[in-house]
């Protein structure tokens, strides 16, 4: 993905969603059956089969009951592009040049470009977050922490406490991420938004 003479440019089709082999893995391993999974993550046995498969995302709001039953913590789901350095001492400090290339992960119809590195102790999460039109509509939840996003192409679809809120480019809010909040674009274009939140998700 790129910027050329301000417009976003997406790359979409390089990107491989690596959850639902993690999910059949990890399963697996502590022989454990669908339809355990399915009554302790409370998600239908036929959506986790189908995202087993690799016939359906699924959102990263289902995936934090899905990882809660495993007993994995959700970076666990994704491919890790960095490997994390320790606990640093004093100063903390990432850059990251426009020239390298970014680390992305796929989720639920959304892909997730990562804007810092992996640096034990820090608790945002920056990301800049590619919205395919359509896509995976999962319901409103709550979770721990905080989350801001500000649309730059597109527009997009915030329901918030059972408040529908649409955003073009230049909207944005923040929210304390336990009120229960869903988001969707409901356009045939697609949308990129700039994604902070805590604590980090990958």
């Amino acid at each position: 993905m790129e910027l050329q003479q301000g417009r976003v440019v997406p790359y979409l089709s390089d990107d491989v969603d690596v959850i639902g082999p993690r999910i059949r893995e990890f399963r697996e391993a502590q022989a454990m059956s669908l339809r355990t999974l399915a009554e302790r993550s409370n998600v239908s046995i036929g959506f986790l089969s189908q995202v087993e498969r690799g016939l359906s995302s699924i959102a990263l709001s289902t995936l934090r009951a899905v990882a809660a039953a495993l007993s994995h913590p959700m970076v666990d789901f994704f491919a890790k592009p960095d490997e994390e350095q320790p606990e640093p001492e004093g100063v903390v400090f990432t850059l990251n040049r426009a020239a390298k290339q970014a680390n992305r992960v796929v989720s639920g119809g959304r892909h997730y470009e990562m804007l810092s590195a992996r640096v034990p102790g820090l608790v945002l999460e920056p990301m800049l977050v590619y919205i395919e039109p359509g896509g995976t509509r999962e319901a409103a939840a709550g979770h721990s922490g905080e989350e801001f996003a500000y649309v730059i192409q597109g527009r997009l679809l915030y329901e918030v406490d059972g408040v529908s809120h649409r955003l073009g480019v230049g909207d944005s809010l923040h929210l304390r991420s336990n009120t229960a909040h869903a988001l969707h674009n409901e356009t045939e274009q697609l949308t990129v938004v700039i994604s902070v939140v805590t604590p980090r998700f990958f």
